[in-house]
């Protein structure tokens, strides 16, 4: 019964540019979460649980944009988002705009627990990492020279130096996980630096209940990648939620719905998503997305581009 699914953004390296190191790098990270989750769901742990293990072990790795590896604003900062969603009880937890905790992840679970509110936004939630003893790391801890790289790109071009045009991955990315337990229970999480050069203070869909992350129990979780204020306009994970408890549709005509209309915006994007059947569907309108899942009898499978998602 139980079955998970994670992401690492939809904005992929482009396959002729992508070095092998690279490519095996990303997959060692997509694996590493996926490890992560399976040892809570495995031991019949709670969804919940298992979205946030999964999603720390991608906001360790300096693969992905999220945590250790997330991208740098206008300023040359990291400001990071993050959500979790437990689909029993409809309680959530998120962060905008921090700038020092080490997993952001926990620090938006820790709100959920709490309950006294829902998100909380910059120095307001660095402060309450802190206050709950969460680890809170200097901004450098964030940057890697490979976001360095991407941040002087998105100078240049700005300034009109480019000589070609920057990809998807060298602007953003996102790290999403989405599980179904062995009681049912369903539950997602998404962490993200947002995109490269963004202005300051400016917060994506991520942190946003309904438009980046959404779980309900008997219905379905959604973690999303792409320019969030796309999902934000479309409210697109609680419209995929809608139209499947409302209008009856299946997980993968409501998901492919939703791409299809980010499509339609120009938005490049992609989702993970898990009904209450333990249906999967991982989709995207880019050239690839970082993905994986595990099924019920814990066969792993991951892939980067359309064409090579197979075992792992």
């Amino acid at each position: 019964m139980a079955t998970l699914a994670i992401h690492g953004g939809a904005g992929t390296i482009p396959r002729g540019s992508m070095t092998d190191e690279a490519y095996r790098a990303a997959r060692d990270g997509l694996r590493s979460s996926l490890v992560a989750g399976w040892e809570v769901l495995g031991k019949g742990g709670l969804a919940l649980d298992a979205v946030e293990a999964a999603v720390v072990a991608l906001e360790n790795h300096p693969s992905f944009n999220a945590g250790h590896g997330a991208v740098l604003n206008e300023r040359q900062e990291h400001e990071l988002d993050a959500a979790i969603m437990d689909g029993r009880t409809g309680a959530a937890g998120a962060i905008a705009s921090a700038r020092h905790i080490r997993n952001p992840i926990l620090a938006a679970r820790r709100i959920l627990d709490d309950g006294s509110c829902l998100l909380l936004s910059g120095a307001g939630a660095d402060d309450f990492a802190r206050q709950q003893g969460l680890d809170i790391v200097g901004q450098g801890y964030f940057t890697t020279p490979l976001r360095q790289q991407h941040w002087q790109r998105a100078d240049d071009e700005r300034a009109g130096k480019l000589t070609r045009a920057r990809t998807e991955a060298e602007k953003h990315g996102t790290v999403g996980a989405v599980a179904l337990d062995d009681f049912g229970n369903l539950a997602a999480a998404t962490s993200t630096g947002g995109y490269t050069y963004k202005r300051a203070g400016r917060v994506g869909d991520t942190p946003i209940i309904g438009a980046g992350t959404y779980a309900q129990n008997g219905v379905v979780a959604v973690s999303c990648t792409g320019l969030g204020e796309y999902f934000i306009r479309r409210c697109t994970s609680h419209d995929i939620a809608a139209r499947i408890a409302y209008l009856g549709v299946s997980l993968d005509e409501a998901t492919k719905h939703a791409i299809n209309q980010l499509k339609d915006d120009g938005a490049g994007a992609g989702l993970i998503a898990i009904d209450a059947a333990g249906s999967v569907s991982l989709v995207h309108n880019t050239e690839g997305m970082y993905r994986g899942r595990i099924s019920p009898d814990g066969v792993l499978e991951l892939g980067i581009y359309a064409d090579d998602f197979g075992p792992a």
